[in-house]
């Protein structure tokens, strides 16, 4: 074991996978020499080379386009789009070509071993074009997978099975956490199953559902309501894409009650998706309507980013809304 921070966490997932498979490769903006702008590449393109590890044009489609065109020829490429809300110019290239590749060619043809990593959400002052958390656009694709994981074990761990899973994987890395998250990561190679939820704390009284950063925020809110009495149960969903249905739904009926945490907007965000679902799947079980605690329905905010964010005091007095219905 050794002590990571999410970062190089990240860095010795891509080389371990970079070492065992001479097909794997990494590209992006500034992802050569530079290392990334958040670091992430660091040292690759020293150690396999600039044919292996290298910069592209400042073109997100063009990116996704060439890591299209590598992975239906056999290679492993891992694209990086430098932050999410750069990711849009590359959308048409990944929810038309990436997603139905497989598909379009009657299995004749696939881009699955495509990997495409991008940092996401707010918590740096990054303003609306450096802040923006968007899985839910690409969670209503099928033919993609997405994956956001909590801490550097996570990280690690889902970004290995990421690259060597059979379909296109948007991984999403929060940033916030980049260095701030740190934690005992095996240095061996090993791997977390895709579309698995992991119960993180059991609890009684009411589930808790996040994923990435807003994990640290279910688990603040928590702490505060069990100084009221109440038991959360806190869940890290990992998976977008697929999501695991099963581990949420057994939860719900052990508890009565849920609440769902994430960044991106409230209107259309994932949270819709999950409550719907649970609703249909858990009815009878509920105690009082599933809650939503999410960012506000504007552009991210620079000056009111505190306001914006799904903190712990909006989730704490959710619950306790939500205990008391």
């Amino acid at each position: 074991m050794a002590q990571m921070n999410l970062l190089q966490a990240i860095n010795n997932a891509l080389d371990i996978a970079m070492a065992e498979n001479d097909s794997a490769v990494c590209f992006g903006e500034d992802v050569g020499h530079f290392g990334g702008v958040f670091r992430a590449t660091s040292n690759l393109q020293e150690k396999y080379g600039k044919a292996r590890c290298f910069n592209t044009p400042l073109t997100e489609q063009g990116i996704i386009g060439f890591a299209n065109g590598l992975a239906a020829q056999g290679s492993l490429p891992i694209a990086e789009i430098q932050f999410a809300d750069y990711i849009f110019p590359a959308f048409d290239q990944i929810v038309n070509e990436s997603a139905k590749f497989r598909y379009r060619s009657g299995n004749e043809f696939n881009v699955g071993k495509l990997t495409i990593r991008t940092p996401y959400g707010g918590g740096i002052a990054g303003g609306l074009y450096h802040s923006q958390s968007p899985e839910a656009y690409f969670a209503h694709t099928p033919g993609l997978k997405i994956v956001v994981p909590r801490n550097p074990y996570q990280a690690k761990g889902l970004l290995l099975a990421s690259i060597r899973d059979d379909n296109p994987v948007v991984f999403f890395e929060p940033k916030k956490l980049y260095r701030a998250s740190v934690g005992e990561v095996p240095e061996e190679d090993y791997q977390i199953p895709l579309g698995k939820a992991e119960v993180v704390s059991q609890g009684t009284d009411i589930s808790l559902l996040g994923w990435g950063a807003q994990m640290e925020t279910l688990e603040k809110a928590a702490k505060m309501a069990e100084k009221q009495g109440v038991s959360c149960e806190i869940i890290d969903l990992r998976s977008i894409l697929p999501w695991d249905v099963e581990t949420v739904a057994n939860s719900v009926m052990k508890t009565g009650r849920l609440l769902i945490n994430h960044e991106a907007p409230l209107t259309g965000g994932f949270a819709g998706e999950i409550a719907a679902t649970i609703q249909s799947e858990c009815f009878l079980h509920l105690e009082s309507p599933i809650s939503r605690v999410c960012g506000l329905d504007t552009p991210f905010p620079l000056a009111h980013e505190k306001e914006y964010m799904p903190d712990e005091l909006k989730t704490f007095e959710a619950i306790m809304a939500s205990v008391n219905y």
